[in-house]
């Protein structure tokens, strides 16, 4: 699969033209990691998106109060993680392990940035995305 078709099934990045997604995906770095290794902890601050291209990856959280690991969730190809590392400067929220071998696009944030202040006409069309974004979440929270 192309980085930008990659890129296509993200969410934030939905409204985007074929033009705009070829612009992020030469900005991407592909990434391989062996089954049971860490992609990043929770903790670590967030240096990019990554992108799902082959492989399942185990999402888990730190110790909850009785000190078991918990699982948030199993991604694979076509999910991705860390989007909100491409906006925000907090740290990973959660660890991401490789559940059998992967390969994983990663849209590193200094790239993103540099892109949106090069292309401010994409800035906009992901503002319109995270609006639509923060409705729902506050239609949830209003139910």
């Amino acid at each position: 699969m192309p980085n930008e078709e990659t890129l296509a099934h993200v969410e934030l990045f939905s409204t985007l033209s074929k033009k705009e997604l070829q612009l992020l995906a030469t900005s991407c770095q592909e990434r391989s990691y062996k089954a049971g290794e860490v992609i990043f902890s929770q903790g670590d601050s967030g240096v990019g998106l990554y992108a799902v291209k082959s492989g399942k990856v185990r999402i888990t959280q730190a110790p909850n109060p009785d000190g078991a690991e918990e699982d948030i969730a199993t991604i694979s190809v076509g999910d991705v993680l860390g989007e909100m590392a491409l906006l925000d400067e907090l740290p990973r929220s959660a660890t991401a392990t490789a559940i059998d071998d992967v390969t994983m696009l990663l849209l590193p944030v200094w790239e993103f940035r540099t892109v949106l202040r090069n292309h401010p006409d994409i800035a906009l069309s992901l503002l319109s995305i995270l609006s639509r974004r923060l409705r729902k979440s506050e239609k949830r929270q209003q139910a």
